[in-house]
């Protein structure tokens, strides 16, 4: 199974500066919790956003660099986006495959995923980069919402989507 794993503003923004736009402990309680033994896949900029640019502990991580040059310590190193789907490939068989960041790579797998989990945060965090609407989405349907909580400074709500289209890595 695929899934991505981000959480948005009310204008689904997802990043600004190449991090993220909130502190929010239980959402990244939950990311820990429900990546946690699995396999993360992400571009370089989110590996290098990481603390120490280090790979998250119990873990596979799958890297996709453009550049040949650059490859990381304790990951899977990729250089093409089609070498990165064929990992995926490779791992969904036997594992939760957890798309993780940055904008692009979630663009560019979305037609590939099972599932989006989805942190709706009720605040404009001022991003520079962004989402799809889901919710206009024909391809995605709203299978499961929380109850607003809030999460530090702001409320939010844990959202999954089901991608009724899902297209196959070849």
């Amino acid at each position: 199974m695929i899934i991505s794993i981000l959480n948005c503003d009310i204008k689904y923004g997802v990043g600004k500066r190449n991090g993220l736009l909130f502190n929010l402990p239980l959402d990244m309680k939950y990311f820990r919790e429900t990546t946690f033994g699995h396999v993360v896949c992400m571009g370089e900029n989110t590996l290098l956003s990481f603390p120490n640019s280090k790979p998250l502990k119990n873990r596979t991580h799958i890297v996709l660099s453009q550049d040949p040059a650059h490859n990381y310590d304790g990951v899977i190193n990729v250089h093409t986006f089609d070498d990165f789907l064929q990992k995926i490939k490779q791992y969904e068989k036997d594992d939760k495959v957890f798309i993780i960041g940055g904008a692009s790579i979630y663009r560019q797998t979305l037609p590939y995923v099972d599932e989006v989990h989805l942190t709706k945060v009720n605040a404009d965090g001022e991003a520079e980069v962004f989402f799809i609407n889901l919710d206009e989405s024909p391809d995605f349907k709203l299978v499961q919402e929380s109850e607003p909580i809030i999460d530090g400074d702001f409320e939010i709500k844990f959202t999954v989507y089901k991608n009724l289209n899902k297209k196959e890595i070849d």
